[in-house]
């Protein structure tokens, strides 16, 4: 029998444009080999190597590893370390779903329409897989054969600020103090901007730093990231008190039962798509400047604020 998540998958692919719909029919294949290629043959621990594949196979919608390679196409760039780098940051992301799902955080039981990691394996190897997938990330992004020193240095310090204290582990710090409490605007989009607009941001700057955009192109570029980030954000919220579920994979409504402050609470559904269409908006006026109004990032932008889970 099908799982959820698979069915919503390719439900969802019929849905996004032509142009993408063919660009992720290419890719998510290669990252899916990549990753298959990354565990075969590794000398770990059997039950550490098992729950690391769990979670990595999994599935899911792979929106951060194709931002990179998105970026590298729209500007018509090659790079035969483009996959390893873009898998990287899907490693660093899967860890960071494993940590949030564990008791001590979030206390999820499904993920991706499957069983969390610690309910599979426990939670002792739950956190230990998660760790050595962030680790293996690094060890991928410090051994690219394809890449001067200097940009791979780049992609390491763009990584490691956006996945550390100062972005992501920042922002699940901020979202936990921020439970049972009421935010302001400003205090939610900031949790965001760390927590979840950070390493998407990162995606969009390492597949820019393998294409050597100048300094103003990666500026425009970061605008466009820093709003489709929120965007993203605003509507995994909405699908959080709209979607059931079956749909999200997930458990439905778990923001209201752990008393978070979210976009539709603050603003009310009407107000909480609104500021996504505004995000939107403001994440495509951004690709328009540097000539980008009709590329893969414009749909994936799309995808993001029109996906049902």
């Amino acid at each position: 029998m099908e799982r959820p998540h698979q069915w919503n998958l390719r439900r969802e692919r019929t849905q996004v444009s032509e142009q993408l719909k063919k660009f992720m029919d290419e890719k998510i294949p290669l990252l899916d080999n990549h990753f298959s290629e990354l565990f075969n043959g590794k000398n770990y621990p059997e039950i550490l190597h098992e729950a690391m594949a769990y979670s990595v196979n999994a599935g899911g919608k792979r929106i951060r590893p194709l931002l990179v390679l998105a970026v590298l196409q729209d500007l018509e760039v090659a790079s035969e370390d483009a996959i390893q780098v873009a898998g990287a940051i899907e490693l660093i992301h899967t860890y960071s779903l494993i940590h949030d799902d564990l008791p001590c955080m979030d206390d999820d039981d499904f993920r991706r329409g499957n069983p969390t990691n610690h309910i599979v394996f426990g939670e002792a190897t739950a956190v230990l897989a998660a760790d050595a997938l962030q680790t293996l990330a690094f060890e991928q992004l410090a051994t690219l054969q394809h890449t001067d020193p200097a940009t791979m240095l780049a992609i390491l310090k763009a990584v490691s600020i956006a996945s550390g204290a100062s972005g992501m582990v920042g922002g699940q710090i901020l979202d936990m103090q921020g439970e049972g409490k009421q935010l302001s605007l400003t205090e939610l989009e900031e949790i965001h901007i760390h927590k979840t607009g950070a390493l998407l941001a990162c995606c969009i700057e390492s597949g820019a730093l393998l294409a050597k955009v100048s300094e103003s192109k990666m500026e425009i570029l970061r605008t466009f990231s820093r709003h489709i980030g929120l965007a993203f954000q605003i509507k995994d919220d909405i699908l959080d008190v709209t979607a059931s579920t079956e749909q999200l994979g997930k458990t439905a409504n778990k923001d209201t039962a752990s008393e978070k402050s979210t976009y539709p609470a603050l603003l009310g559904l009407e107000g909480a798509q609104a500021k996504l269409e505004d995000h939107h908006k403001q994440a495509l006026d951004a690709l328009e400047e540097i000539g980008l109004g009709s590329s893969l990032l414009a749909r994936i932008g799309d995808y993001i604020i029109n996906r049902n889970a």
